[in-house]
């Protein structure tokens, strides 16, 4: 494998370690890949909760293809890529049948595409696509290398995706004994029941438009302090 490749894939790797939140991630993938290969456009899409596939990154600047509709899993060349989980090349998109957007691939100057579908445990996630600006014949070489990024990639994505789920349950977790203590202190105070409790707080919540833990935090903030000898 070329310096440039191994480069690439170190730079994606290291992105499992890093703090970067998934979008800049997802950027940094589809920039190292499209340097590495010269292409036109690279693009990154997901598969959502619903299905679909949506562009979630390019280097493109072009509004047009960025806002692009999204494929159902087994639409088009990307959706079919992800379906049968195995990489497809196109030597002119605006000749293929199943590309949906040869009007766009026309305004920007779009060929040939490779098509990698980003896999993880047996997980569909997404696809990579790499298009040229003239004809081109993917080689055997040029798709292993590509989809040993994809690989990476992949990997790097839902390792991020799982560092922020569970952070999200770590807040959760949080805010639930937050709001609990508080509640308590509530119907020690005001002589409440649970229930009414929670409706003062969240009703303040709204009032105020803050978030309940923040509205928690002050009520066990204000009883301590009442706490304190000073």
């Amino acid at each position: 494998m070329k310096k440039k490749e191994l480069e690439a894939l170190f730079k994606i790797s290291k992105a499992i370690t890093s703090q970067s939140i998934l979008e800049d991630i997802l950027k940094l993938i589809v920039t190292v890949t499209a340097e590495i290969t010269g292409s036109k456009i690279c693009s990154l899409m997901l598969l959502d909760e619903d299905g679909f596939l949506r562009i979630k990154a390019t280097q493109s600047v072009s509004k047009e293809y960025i806002e692009k509709p999204p494929l159902r899993l087994g639409e088009g060349i990307a959706g079919k890529a992800l379906k049968e989980r195995t990489p497809i090349t196109v030597y002119d998109v605006t000749k293929r049948k199943e590309y949906k957007y040869k009007n766009i691939a026309k305004k920007e100057g779009l060929v040939s595409l490779l098509c990698i579908p980003l896999i993880v445990r047996e997980k569909p996630l997404g696809v990579l696509n790499v298009y040229t600006s003239k004809p081109h014949k993917f080689t055997k070489k040029e798709i292993q290398v590509i989809s040993t990024i994809a690989t990476q990639a992949a990997l790097v994505i839902e390792n991020t995706r799982l560092l922020i789920q569970t952070k999200i349950i770590q807040e959760e977790l949080e805010t639930r004994k937050l709001v609990e203590r508080a509640k308590g202190i509530l119907m020690k105070e005001l002589n409440l029941d649970e229930e009414q409790a929670y409706r003062l707080m969240q009703k303040y919540s709204m009032d105020k438009r803050e978030p309940l833990k923040k509205v928690a935090e002050a009520v066990i903030t204000n009883y301590e302090l009442r706490k304190r000898k000073f």
